[in-house]
This record gives structure tokens, C-alpha cells and sequence, in this order.
């Protein structure tokens, strides 16, 4: 029978696995690094739209609309402003060149 001392010094320590563990933690701890720093290099930009001088339309009913030159539409003898989903009707309305904010 082996006492304790023995018994401890003949078992040999294995490293195996807590090498193996270490290199798992490291390979993730590359992966995140490498992934954020990836996704912050990346930056999309919408074009710049040129929309013209700012307006505003007077409209006969006496509110106002505060628009871009180029959004205003002339079809024959109607006038429309063309936003991004609607089209609005603003005949007989006077355009005055503003700055508005």
C-alpha cells in the first residue's frame, strides 16, 4: 500500500486539459476582438441628396408648407409636391424662396 505522498508524487499532473482550456478562452476572447473591431470599420452612408433651395408654399386656404425646390412638381397646369410617399395637390399656391429651419 502506498502512503499519500506517494500516492500523489507517482500520479503525473496533466496539463492537457487546462492547456486546452486556455487556448478555447483565447480563440473566443480573438474572435470577439477581431468581430467588433470588423463591424466598427464598417459604415454605410446614404448619398447625398441634393433637394434644392428651401421653400415655402403659400397655399390658398392660408397654411404654409416648408419644402425643397426640387420636390415641387409642375404637370401642365397643376402643381404637386412629391414627398417620399405621398403626393399632395398644391395648385394656385405661391412659392416664396425662405430659409426656414
Amino acid at each position: 500500500m502506498l502512503s499519500r505522498t506517494e500516492r500523489y508524487q507517482l500520479k503525473p499532473k496533466s496539463f492537457f486539459f487546462k492547456g486546452l482550456f486556455i487556448a478555447i478562452i483565447v480563440c473566443i476572447g480573438l474572435f470577439a476582438a477581431f468581430n467588433h473591431y470588423a463591424k466598427s470599420q464598417i459604415k454605410i452612408e446614404a448619398p447625398e441628396q441634393q433637394l434644392g433651395r428651401k421653400v415655402v408654399i403659400q397655399l390658398p386656404n392660408g397654411k404654409e408648407l416648408h419644402t425643397f425646390e426640387k420636390l415641387i412638381i409642375k404637370k401642365e397646369e397643376k402643381m404637386y409636391y412629391q414627398g417620399e410617399r405621398n403626393k399632395i395637390d398644391v395648385t394656385g399656391g405661391n412659392i416664396v424662396y425662405e430659409n426656414w429651419e
